[in-house]
């Protein structure tokens, strides 16, 4: 007999004391080729089938549903795995609400509105954007900002493209830009001509706010973002493959989707024109504390504000061998391991060398706002290799946030 979502919930979060485990949520995209840095198994990257594209994304905590065209029910959403049942975590939080985000994101969303995902191709990603809430809410859907961080452990190498080109360069007009969208069916439509390309480098990260034209490149990115799947690919070609119109123009009205004077008012101009953007906008890790001697770390990755708010957050917690610490956080968090094993409260917690398609993992959990704000105990069982974790949150969550440029007074 099928257990209700709630009950099946409330034994997981007694099981894990407050932690719920969830199972590897993959997501194809049909205009991308996949970098193979996920772990999942190479015979795997088309489990969708091939008219759906490879998998390039592994999404976490999710309860954003993936946008894609010929969408598998529940596409994007990810599942609670508990005594052989599953339901997805958005029917978990819709039966039991603030008990697990807290009642202060209950309150103000009814609903988990982040989500964080890890994309990884081969080459780069098209010059695109994505709305802001008011651009968004033209076709019922929310605006969407986002975040960077390329994690180490998964960037083994670089792949084709290692560089990301963002903005447009300072002198751009709405002019020239036009010409590049009224060129679309003409060939190479030249859009990048008018950017510049930042090479990216592991361990490092940059926070980027909707109406910013970006073309992230071949590093696997770790990405925590608003809860919203919307874009306009404004590159027609990208390593001689065609992007099609549809992807420039499928959440924008449908009676704008000729219009191109539309289009360059949905891009933010003054920050794609800001002649100091990697100084607004590029992120390195800030410690929160120096514990070093206690065998832990915990740094901030993701940090700073979007128009001056903090729309979410990310850490990284190492754990050094046969270490053991508490950590405590004001607010619910979705959290994947990227090396090592050990146990996180009661659950054993292992990042996986290779994941079959559908198979149940053990790397990544959920912690409600209650367990957070308790603090989780994290133990390393491995003696000789550190374990290293990445933890996401929601919006306005930490009262201690750092400001975007921390990194340059508070390394160690």
């Amino acid at each position: 007999m099928k257990t209700s979502v709630e009950t099946l919930t409330r034994r997981a979060l007694d099981a894990g004391r407050g932690l719920l485990r969830l199972a590897p949520c993959w997501v194809p995209r049909s205009f991308l080729h996949p970098g193979r840095r996920l772990k999942l198994h190479p015979a795997d990257l088309y489990a969708y089938g091939l008219e759906r594209g490879g998998i390039d994304e592994r999404w976490f905590a999710s309860t954003t549903p993936a946008a894609n065209e010929g969408r598998v029910p529940d596409e994007g959403l990810s599942q609670v795995v508990f005594e052989e049942q599953r339901v997805t975590l958005a029917e978990a939080v819709a039966a039991c609400g603030a008990e697990l985000i807290g009642p202060e994101l209950w309150q103000r969303y009814g609903r988990w509105p982040v989500y964080s995902k890890f994309f990884d191709n081969m080459g780069p990603i098209p010059h695109h954007m994505h709305q802001s809430a008011e651009f968004a809410a033209l076709v019922g859907q929310e605006g969407k900002p986002e975040s960077y961080y390329f994690p180490p452990q998964h960037n083994y190498v670089g792949n084709n493209f290692p560089y990301t080109f963002f903005g447009l360069a300072p002198g751009t007009t709405k002019a020239q830009v036009r010409e590049c969208l009224a060129g679309w069916h003409d060939g190479d439509n030249g859009l990048l001509n008018l950017s510049a390309a930042y090479r990216l480098q592991p361990g490092t990260g940059w926070l980027v706010g909707p109406g910013i034209l970006h073309a992230p490149g071949s590093l696997c990115t770790y990405e925590p973002q608003w809860g919203s799947d919307v874009f306009g690919m404004y590159q027609n070609i990208v390593e001689g493959r065609e992007v099609p119109w549809s992807l420039l123009v499928k959440d924008m009205p449908v009676e704008k989707h000729q219009d191109l004077d539309f289009m360059l008012d949905s891009l933010d101009w003054e920050a794609n024109l800001d002649p100091l953007f990697k100084e607004h906008h590029y992120l390195e890790p800030v410690p929160v504390a120096d514990t070093r001697a206690e065998g832990y770390v915990d740094r901030w990755i993701v940090y700073g504000t979007i128009a001056g708010r903090q729309n979410f957050s990310a850490k990284e917690l190492t754990v050094d061998p046969g270490a053991r610490c508490t950590v405590a956080d004001p607010g619910a968090y979705g959290l994947i391991t990227v090396q090592g094993r050990g146990r996180a409260n009661d659950l054993e917690i292992s990042s996986p060398q290779l994941i079959r398609f559908g198979e149940m993992t053990e790397d990544e959990f959920f912690a409600t706002a209650a367990a957070a704000r308790a603090g989780v105990t994290f133990e390393n069982t491995s003696p000789n290799e550190p374990l290293v974790m990445l933890r996401y949150f929601g919006p306005d969550v930490h009262p201690d946030l750092p400001a975007l440029g921390a990194w340059r007074e508070n390394r160690f």
